[in-house]
């Protein structure tokens, strides 16, 4: 298992606020202390400029330079826009390893679902995964599918890749909660809505109907937005999942039978470690 992580991504944070250094930092300690999972580490490299621009305008770009908050809750960081780069590189070597049959886990901050064409929001700068599915399709894969399981829908995602032949959006998230967007599916987006306070038996009855519907566009890629707020734990929403719930979506796409390339979004409770691991023995099939 190779994890894509940057001891730089930490160095960064606003007090008090729940996407911080422990949600990279923790899991890497973690992951060094277990004994089940054989790990190999790996840097990424900055997303190369004419990458990140098929997702994003050239303002959006570069905006993340300027020195002034994006929104009450998505600070101006210095190195924001590196730290940035370096998520959505994490991305495309996820893609890389991905295309080589090589269980991975791109393990950086900050997230990215929530970073539109033209606007940095919800703690996300730029939209790694999205990033990594245009390139995916740019290097030939015919039908490139992503699949959101982070709690809050990945608005951003959804407005970069909406109506774009050969890719396609699937997203289980809760409603009504932030952005408080995805309450419809339309054209290649697929939007699967959860109450809050739903029962576990029945979030996992959504998330098997997302599946199925996901097998059925036949995909020849698929790349993961891995969010674990949908934990019991979480703060930040109202979802009853357990680790034994990401290690089934980790088993759950790796049987897919195509590359599988992943990313980590959100996850914002203390057991944040214990949840990626488990999602990681998923992928590993245990």
């Amino acid at each position: 298992m190779t994890i894509i992580t940057d001891e730089r991504c930490t160095t960064y944070h606003s007090p008090g606020h729940p996407e911080r250094p422990f949600r990279v930092a923790g899991t890497v300690k973690q992951l060094k202390a277990q004994m089940k999972i054989k790990v190999d580490w790996a840097k990424p490299e900055a997303a190369p400029l004419e990458k990140v621009l098929r997702a994003h305008t050239k303002n959006h770009y570069q905006r993340l330079g300027e020195p002034h908050d994006f929104d009450g809750d998505t600070a101006y960081h210095e190195g924001i826009r590196e730290h940035a780069l370096r998520g959505a590189g994490g991305a495309l070597k996820a893609l890389e390893l991905a295309k080589a049959g090589k269980p991975h886990f791109s393990l950086l901050r900050p997230p990215g679902h929530h970073a539109t064409k033209e606007r940095a929001m919800g703690f996300c700068y730029l939209g790694s995964v999205a990033i990594a599915a245009l390139e995916a399709k740019a290097a030939g894969a015919k039908r490139v599918v992503v699949f959101d399981f982070d709690v809050h829908h990945g608005n951003g995602t959804e407005d970069i890749l909406a109506k774009r032949d050969g890719l396609a959006f699937f997203s289980i998230h809760q409603h009504p909660a932030y952005p408080g967007t995805g309450t419809k599916s339309f054209d290649n987006c697929h939007n699967y809505t959860v109450r809050p306070g739903l029962p576990r038996e029945d979030y996992r009855k959504t998330a098997e109907k997302a599946v199925a519907d996901l097998k059925a566009f036949k995909p020849d890629v698929v790349i993961a937005s891995a969010g674990f707020d949908a934990y019991a734990g979480d703060p930040l929403c109202n979802q009853k999942l357990s680790a034994d719930d990401f290690r089934w979506y980790g088993k759950t796409l790796a049987g897919l039978g195509v590359p599988l390339a992943n990313a980590m979004e959100g996850g914002y409770s203390d057991d944040l470690p214990d949840l990626v691991t488990a999602y990681l023995e998923g992928l590993l099939g245990k």
